[in-house]
């Protein structure tokens, strides 16, 4: 009889954690294709939002990354960090910046991303915007706070990105605000 209850009680152990790593998993691929449906119903399991994968991409960085608007909003609104870093020390707004999503960047800086975040070469989010040619997303990251002098670990600030790629306007507004 015992032996029964310790099987009894392992089985149940194992498929829990066998489906939180499911869950964990949908989470993933959620926030990625943006459905919403499967999204609501983890979030209403209280999966943990902030969770990580094996390259240390949360759900919203990827949400981010992959242009996937409903979905990164929704996990913001549930109280996912805008701030949280992967195995890079990259942000989703330096996610956002690299691929020029502008809304993107404006959402999370709404959920207080920190625009002056450094990831482990210590570049910020104006230094990717400024290295891809992101004007739009320059522009809004000055209004916004952005610190323009900032300087990585090669000693390059967002202005020496854009004269080393020849971008006149990025050029024009970081020597002009």
């Amino acid at each position: 009889m015992k032996i029964k209850t310790i099987y009894t009680t392992l089985c149940a152990l194992l498929l829990i954690s066998f489906t939180n790593v499911l869950m964990a998993q949908d989470i993933f691929s959620a926030s990625r294709l943006n459905d919403m449906i499967t999204l609501v119903k983890l979030l209403k399991r209280n999966i943990k939002i902030d969770t990580i994968d094996q390259r240390g991409y949360t759900p919203l960085i990827i949400a981010v990354y992959n242009e996937s608007e409903a979905a990164a909003m929704l996990l913001l609104k549930n109280g996912a960090d805008p701030n949280a870093k992967d195995m890079s020390g990259n942000t989703a707004l330096m996610g956002a910046c690299y691929k020029g999503y502008l809304n993107m960047v404006k959402y999370l800086c709404e959920y207080k991303a920190n625009l002056n975040q450094q990831n482990y070469n210590a570049a910020t989010a104006l230094i990717f915007a400024s290295t891809f040619g992101r004007e739009d997303i320059v522009r809004y990251l000055l209004l916004n706070g952005a610190q323009k002098n900032i300087k990585d670990r090669f000693g390059n600030t967002a202005l020496d990105y854009a004269v080393n790629q020849e971008n006149d306007q990025i050029v024009e507004i970081l020597k002009r605000e």
